[in-house]
């Protein structure tokens, strides 16, 4: 039985910066317009966390029973190392996916920001089938576009809309929270790339080869640099996120210098530091730009 340390690991901890990053930008570019109700904001955050940590779950569960998790480099499996049973495991994953459910619908009910339940419900049906049911889509090399939309463009922008109508500004952010929010899960297929071949798990990674991620990785973190110059024209302190550029140096270094396996964990872990401050960041950095 998986003790609670286990389990806190399982959930990955490491991922949740994907979910904190497009809410921080959200509500700093609704404080830039001047309409802000941080209430709206805490439960957006409940909800992006909730939402990551049943991903995982899920994906712990799904390639678990597949086998694809019996020989991994990286975070404990706790179903692919046989320390937690499946079926607690996907109940974990839908307990987390039901309690962000329940807190989104308060959201809506509160900002009456109703088109948000088929998207929000979108999102739940998304996260189970990335690596769930019969014909996963991140099995098929889907799974970027899924977390550039759902924890990029949603995230970002539904958290704004729950209190302002999104603005220029607030598709700059959203695009550049998605685009490193891919870039991690780049890295992470990038290091996977072995183990997924050798299971049929054809990831993007898989499919363009190990020389064509690399290069897809540098170019998604690029587009945050590009996003960061459009948003300066609306609020110049966006600029400050380039004081976060350093964090990504050593990720770019293990991808760009070719590390494997294990060499690809700092890529992994330092990418999600380098969202996580560029996205606050640039929040700080629209919020002093305040209309």
């Amino acid at each position: 039985m998986a003790t609670l340390s286990q389990w806190i690991e399982g959930a990955r901890p490491r991922t949740l910066p994907a979910a904190v990053s497009p809410i921080l930008v959200g509500t700093g570019a609704a404080y830039q317009t001047g309409h802000i109700v941080w209430a709206y904001a805490v439960l957006a955050l409940v909800v992006a966390l909730a939402l990551q940590v049943g991903v995982n779950f899920a994906n712990d569960y799904s390639d678990g029973i597949r086998g694809t998790d019996e020989v991994r480099v990286g975070p404990v499996r706790l179903v692919g190392q046989r320390l937690a049973a499946p079926r607690s495991v996907k109940i974990a994953a839908f307990a987390c996916f039901f309690f962000a459910g329940l807190v989104g619908l308060a959201l809506v009910a509160l900002s009456g920001l109703w088109v948000m339940i088929p998207i929000g419900a979108a999102a739940i049906v998304a996260a189970w089938y990335y690596t769930g049911g019969k014909r996963p889509y991140g099995y098929l090399g889907l799974g970027e576009v899924f977390v550039f939309v759902f924890f990029g463009l949603v995230a970002t922008l539904g958290t704004m809309a729950t209190m302002t109508p999104p603005t220029a500004a607030g598709w700059w952010g959203a695009i550049g929270v998605g685009a490193l929010a891919s870039a991690i899960l780049v890295a992470n297929n990038l290091r996977d790339i072995p183990t997924d071949r050798e299971h049929g798990k054809r990831t993007l990674a898989v499919r363009m080869g190990e020389s064509g991620t690399r290069i897809f990785y540098v170019v998604l973190v690029a587009v945050a640099f590009v996003m960061t110059g459009l948003a300066s024209f609306t609020s110049p302190w966006a600029l400050l996120t380039l004081l976060a550029a350093p964090l990504v140096i050593r990720p770019m270094q293990a991808v760009v210098g070719r590390a494997t396996g294990r060499g690809l964990i700092p890529a992994l872990a330092g990418t999600g530091q380098f969202q996580l401050a560029w996205s606050l960041l640039l929040a700080v950095g629209l919020a002093l730009g305040r209309a």
